[in-house]
């Protein structure tokens, strides 16, 4: 078999089992923090916000470091360095007894991370041309499968052992991510030439197209917030679609749920028509297609439509970031992967901020339906701006 496809099936688990270890914990978090002494419902939600949000805003901060140390010293070190850290971190977790020893410990969580965005770079950096879109979707599956089961498998955990041991377990399962990746990945020692696809002199593709890169990172940013902003209303705006349900909480989970099941069945495919097709038209097409479900969901009347629409989003979403990936490796030098993949990585955590207070601001001042009319528009300025750099590149 081919390297790049052991170290695509060796990433695959490790991003799987990297993602069920996080998405196990954050649901959870808040029921943590009252475990650890705060009880106020004000300071409660203080606590968890920040608690959420230091992982994130730290690691938008290193990505770009850890990318410019994995393109000098490899990639594979980047990925045991992420599984071993992130291991330690959580599992000091389960047994601190004060809330701002979680902070602190969320904090560093945020300077260990990083195993999907050098997993992403080192199958760019290795898959061919003809097969980028297709690799990049599938290990994006490999995390889409890990945070959809996460959430479910720490839930059943938590009811039955208690949350300070779903810690220990998914401390334990981020060390066998470390050891997949010790004993399966092969990094070769010689990096293939450089993938260009746009029209242009031979020239360096950091420097020639930085102000592209750039854009598609707002790209990113964009493409999370627009994930993010629905986050902070969907339980409430589900609530006031069905009003007498006696089960919101499993409803407002599964409506959650069915878009990152929807992604997981499309990436693949749809990474394989980005490589056929372009990643641009597959990037530009799913923008649009969520422009419309986004207007669509500001006029639902009834929760069948809303969870059909919601459900709908998860094919966009399974073609959109595979997409600016694979665009940003054709638009890089080789060399310079990691760094830019950990610079599209921050742009995702930014987006993880600040879309969930994009929503909630919205929400606050207009009502609950214009979080979705705000974020189709969102959409627009995300395709316009995309469409003004198809036509500079002179995309074939």
């Amino acid at each position: 078999m081919d390297t790049w496809k052991i170290n695509l099936i060796a990433v695959w688990l490790g991003c799987f089992f990297t993602g069920m270890a996080i998405s196990q914990i954050l649901p959870f978090l808040p029921l943590y923090i009252e475990q650890l002494g705060v009880h106020n419902d004000k300071a409660l939600t203080v606590w968890s916000g920040v608690t959420f949000s230091v992982t994130f805003l730290i690691s938008a901060f290193v990505s770009p470091l850890w990318g410019a140390v994995a393109d000098r010293r490899g990639r594979k070190l980047m990925l045991l360095r992420a599984a071993l850290g992130m291991s330690i971190v959580i599992l000091l977790q389960a047994f601190i007894q004060h809330p701002w020893q979680l902070l602190i410990l969320r904090a560093v969580m945020g300077l260990t991370s990083g195993f999907t965005p050098n997993a992403m770079a080192l199958i760019a950096s290795e898959a061919p041309a003809t097969r980028s879109g297709w690799a990049l979707s599938i290990v994006s599956t490999g995390q889409v499968s890990g945070v959809l089961l996460g959430p479910l498998i720490g839930g059943l955990l938590a009811d039955s052992v208690g949350l300070r041991t779903v810690f220990i377990l998914n401390a334990c399962l981020l060390l066998i991510c470390f050891v997949i990746t010790l004993f399966m990945v092969r990094e070769p020692s010689k990096a293939s030439e450089s993938k260009k696809i746009y029209t242009g002199d031979a020239q360096s593709g950091i420097a020639r197209y930085s102000w592209a890169i750039v854009v598609l990172f707002f790209t990113t940013l964009l493409v999370q917030m627009i994930n993010g902003s629905v986050s902070p209303v969907l339980t409430l705006f589900v609530r006031e679609l069905s009003p007498d349900t006696h089960n919101l909480a499993f409803l407002s989970g599964f409506i959650t749920s069915v878009a990152g099941l929807s992604a997981l069945i499309s990436a693949p495919i749809l990474g394989k028509t980005g490589d056929r097709i372009g990643a641009e038209k597959t990037l530009t097409a799913s923008l649009i297609f969520i422009f419309f479900l986004f207007v669509g969901m500001y006029y639902v009347t009834d929760i069948s439509q809303f969870t059909f629409l919601r459900f709908m989003t998860g094919f966009a979403d399974g073609a959109m970031f595979p997409a600016v990936q694979s665009l940003l490796l054709k638009l890089s030098d080789k060399n310079s992967t990691g760094k830019i993949f950990g610079y599209n990585q921050s742009f995702m955590y930014l987006g993880n901020v600040f879309g969930p207070l994009f929503g909630a601001g919205v929400s606050a001042v207009a009502g609950y339906r214009w979080v979705f009319m705000s974020t189709a528009f969102l959409a627009v300025i995300n395709i316009m701006l995309l469409v003004w750099v198809w036509k500079k590149l002179k995309i074939r």
